[in-house]
């Protein structure tokens, strides 16, 4: 499968615990941080619930 890459790009401060969590569940935790993952259903769809929090590209 594809690699996606995820860069949180603002911070998760005032808001909802969910979005903080599905932040977390990324391995998201500090500020420019990238991660890689796999280019899933699952991954996706966190990442759609915070696209306001973070920038995607492909690896």
């Amino acid at each position: 499968m594809a690699k996606i890459k995820v860069t949180k790009v603002k911070s998760a401060i005032n808001r909802t615990q969910n979005q903080k969590r599905t932040l977390e569940a990324l391995g998201l935790r500090k500020m420019g941080q990238v991660v890689e993952h796999e280019n899933t259903p699952n991954i996706l769809g966190m990442i759609n619930k915070v696209n306001h929090l973070v920038s995607v590209e492909e690896a």
